[in-house]
């Protein structure tokens, strides 16, 4: 967990707050600083001055989405018991709470996500985020399970992601059908069940 959290000031946040609901609603393409500026309540040239262009400001709200969960997952895992299965059940339970009451912060990942295939930059930034996510999942692993084979070790992680990023999408695809407790609960017994499998844990 050496990754530092990121404070902002009371007007950046503002701002953020007002782009994430924007998001949220117009999608990032459907953006416009405008709708921004007066979703905070603020006139457009002090958007500006804090986000010179569109692409600036979104980069921002994506670092600001991100700080987001590895703030409230970090939180979780110091209040987490001491073994393998508390401090995995801190990632699942970050989607299930996201997926919850904090929404807006998974949908507008959704977004940025899409954004990937033609933005570098916040490719480059998902790509660092993943993989941070990643090696906390797998500190994990190494400190709990400390004799699993080095393959399993490297793929256990990128199976996390991937489940719990899929529960991101199919939730937002028919949130009414998804049943996301039973889905959480079966996809931490499977990631549970496989370290078993290769650790004897």
């Amino acid at each position: 967990m050496g990754k530092e959290l990121t404070e902002y000031s009371e007007m950046e946040e503002r701002i953020l707050r007002a782009a994430l609901k924007v998001v949220n609603e117009c999608t990032i393409s459907g953006t416009r600083m405008h709708l921004i500026a007066d979703r905070a309540d603020m006139v457009q040239s002090n958007v500006h001055y804090y986000y010179k262009t569109k692409n600036d400001l979104l980069i921002a709200l994506q670092a600001y989405v991100e700080n987001e969960f590895y703030r409230v997952r970090l939180n979780d895992r110091k209040k987490a018991g001491d073994d393998l299965k508390d401090q995995l059940d801190v990632f699942f339970r970050q989607k299930k709470a996201m997926l919850g009451k904090r929404r807006e912060f998974d949908f507008a990942e959704l977004d940025f996500i899409v954004q990937t295939r033609i933005n570098r930059v916040i490719r480059e930034y998902f790509q660092e985020n993943f993989t941070n996510w990643r090696d906390e999942i797998r500190e994990i692993i190494i400190r709990y399970c400390p004799g699993m084979p080095d393959e399993d070790r490297e793929i256990i992680p990128y199976l996390v992601v991937s489940l719990l990023e899929g529960a991101s999408i199919q939730f937002t695809i028919d949130p009414r059908d998804f049943d996301v407790d039973a889905y959480m609960d079966a996809a931490e017994r499977m990631v549970l069940d496989r370290i078993s499998a290769v650790s004897g844990k």
